[in-house]
């Protein structure tokens, strides 16, 4: 099946393996825990943790991408037709064993970064790397994919959202601490926002497939209602958190975000061809992005000028 690819199309074909849109939930959450570590506890920042930490969180992010990639075609659900993916392997008839082998080796990679980190902080991260590590293998993977089920916006949004922010936390502070928890769960929020429009759009083709998505179960009506609330939510906590004194008002730039998640919900209710929604769900992508940015600058003013 492996065939040549144009060098000129070369690096554009597996940039789009990493799938890009998603990265943005590996390295906003990094940015927002250093930032409230800052803000929070007035710790100075050890630049070489961050950028470890920066640089593991996106390579687990990108291999779980791939393990996407490769048992997604294993089992039958991509194409050379399907939206949304890579397609290295449907498109560009790159060998499955491939993308396994680079998937592990930014694993690995992730691994030596873990090893640096914890040698500078705690070993018992250890366990919590390896364990983030196995969900995200387990997220296509394995007999039970935790994709394929209700609760892959629930597992991403923990780990990817509240966890690596805490984690980043927890290596500039050596603490995890309820105002950190507080503050970190409007990002655990987005994140399952991001997989909640993968799998609005996704609908049809995962129903073939027979997943059962929580956008599946719950209907694409239902499913669109929920990711507006998880949009709502998520603004209006940090509103709370400002007054009840855990945020100081810098935190409320965040709104500067909202015509992002805004966009994204009208486009899905007006739309439903997965091509036509794409849109949509780069929105929602922005809303994180946006969002993580302008909540980590408003903490830094706080530390600036409060």
């Amino acid at each position: 099946m492996t065939k040549v690819i144009e060098a000129d199309k070369g690096f554009k074909v597996w940039w789009h393996l990493t799938r890009p849109h998603t990265l943005t939930a590996s390295f906003v959450p990094v940015l927002l825990g250093t930032a409230i570590a800052l803000a929070v506890n007035y710790e100075t920042i050890n630049f070489g943790l961050f950028f470890a930490m920066l640089l593991a969180s996106m390579l687990i992010q990108a291999a779980t991408n791939m393990f996407n990639e490769y048992y997604d075609y294993k089992l039958g659900l991509d194409n050379e037709h399907s939206v949304g993916i890579g397609g290295t392997i449907v498109r560009h008839g790159v060998a499955p064993k491939t993308i396994m082998g680079i998937a592990l080796t930014f694993y690995f990679l992730a691994m030596l970064l873990g090893f640096y980190i914890c040698a500078m902080t705690s070993w018992w991260l250890v366990v919590v790397g390896l364990v983030c590590m196995l969900i995200g293998f387990l997220y296509t993977g394995g007999p039970y994919p935790i994709a394929y089920s209700p609760f892959g916006e629930l597992v991403s949004g923990a780990v990817m959202g509240m966890g690596i922010v805490l984690i980043a936390f927890f290596i500039q502070t050596r603490d995890v601490t309820l105002e950190a928890v507080l503050i970190s769960v409007p990002s655990m929020i987005l994140v399952g926002a991001i997989m909640l429009s993968n799998n609005i759009r996704d609908i049809l083709g995962d129903t073939e497939g027979g997943r059962k998505t929580m956008a599946i179960l719950v209907g694409r009506r239902n499913a669109v209602t929920i990711l507006a609330a998880f949009f709502i939510v998520s603004y209006v906590w940090i509103i709370g958190l400002v007054v009840i004194g855990d945020l100081t008002p810098w935190a409320l730039l965040v709104f500067l975000s909202a015509k992002k998640p805004i966009e994204a919900v009208k486009l899905f209710r007006a739309k439903e061809k997965p091509l036509e929604v794409m849109p949509a769900m780069k929105y929602t992508a922005q809303t994180n992005t946006i969002f993580g940015f302008l909540l980590a600058i408003g903490l830094l003013a706080s530390y600036l000028f409060y």
